[in-house]
């Protein structure tokens, strides 16, 4: 299979007043894994299938490879979409389904069927070809819509939120499947979800988009230890995190009780200290950065998720699984500043020390 780059310029679409993407811009290198992440609505799908040819494009150029198919009809962009319902045909047995689009095709009855059994294999599905989608599994559907998709050999697989309708035991096996069938074949693969899981275990690059505007693109390492914005920084991470205004007073960051030493060059205006459960650690009350009580407490396997109260914010700190604090309980808090951010609150902008 050929794997091929895709570059978006300043890729826009409106329906009518509302302008649901706003000039993306984006360049996938060939066989990458890139994930298009973000909250409903935020433009991601429709991003998705304006690269596939289902959406007109309002403005801007779509180009795979050094090809621009702007105004290409789908059937001649030499892409493959996995679409979230599987949308199997359910009167055909598997091997039927995944030949179809050779079948549409013209492709010889045994080149065909020689395909098909190729990619079944690949995708483990040589034992169930004679089924019909109705007598199969989530994730046995799943995969008929994926090798559906690879059956054609396309340059560019595009994955609409292909696993939401399954499990969350399936949802994490088909994870690890689908990262390393991409990886041994190869395809450029470009994925919509709104799990930021997904996003942070499948994807070589993380698109952050919100409001129709990319707001971040990197390794999802980068993303998480390094977010460039207010709305990145409280999108991706479970628990999400934490988040305190307060105000820059000679040099320091205010909020209540707990004082910090500020960014550089901020003003006196509104900033959010932003700082992750795992940086947070919890001492003896009057210890520490801050004191503040315990508001609940979660068992999370391997860890403890503690939700503290500071007057009237809350911050969750992570701590070891034998942890088991009193509701009420005064505790003190010291954070890892090395891991902490500061954000203007108007803008979202980070402010970097």
């Amino acid at each position: 299979m050929r794997a091929a780059s895709v570059r978006l310029e300043r890729l826009t679409k409106r329906f009518g007043a509302i302008t649901a993407v706003r000039g993306l811009e984006m360049a996938i290198e060939p066989g990458e894994f890139l994930v298009l992440l973000g909250p409903s609505g935020c433009g991601k799908t429709t991003a998705l299938r304006m690269i596939a040819g289902l959406e007109t494009v309002s403005e801007g150029r779509i180009y795979i490879g050094e090809r621009e198919v702007t105004q290409v009809l789908p059937k001649y962009r030499d892409v493959a979409m996995v679409f979230q319902s599987y949308a199997l045909y359910p009167h055909m047995t598997v091997a039927e389904n995944i030949g179809y689009p050779l079948r549409v095709r013209g492709v010889a009855r045994a080149e065909r069927e020689l395909r098909v059994h190729e990619v079944a294999r690949t995708v483990r599905l040589e034992a169930l070809l004679d089924r019909y989608p109705g007598q199969l599994s989530g994730g046995q559907r799943q995969r008929v819509a994926l090798a559906r998709a690879m059956v054609r050999r396309p340059r560019v697989f595009l994955m609409d939120e292909p696993l939401s309708n399954l499990d969350a035991k399936l949802r994490a096996t088909m994870r690890a499947e689908l990262r390393h069938l991409q990886h041994e074949l190869g395809i450029t693969t470009i994925y919509v979800t709104h799990d930021q899981v997904e996003a942070m275990t499948l994807a070589d690059r993380v698109a952050v988009m919100n409001e129709g505007e990319l707001r971040q693109l990197a390794p999802p390492e980068k993303i998480y230890n390094d977010p460039d914005d207010l709305f990145v920084a409280g999108f991706i991470g479970t628990p999400p995190m934490n988040m305190l205004e307060g105000r820059m007073r000679d040099g320091h960051f205010v909020c209540g009780a707990l004082k910090l030493p500020g960014p550089g060059g901020a003003g006196s205006d509104g900033l959010v200290f932003g700082i992750r459960a795992e940086d947070c650690r919890i001492v003896a009350a009057g210890e520490g950065k801050v004191e503040a009580e315990v508001y609940a407490s979660e068992l999370v396997g391997d860890h403890t998720l503690v939700h503290c109260r500071l007057g009237a914010d809350r911050l969750i700190a992570k701590a070891p699984k034998n942890f088991r604090p009193e509701i009420g309980a005064r505790i003190g808090l010291d954070f890892d500043l090395a891991h902490a951010f500061f954000f203007d609150a108007r803008s979202g902008r980070r402010l970097r020390c």
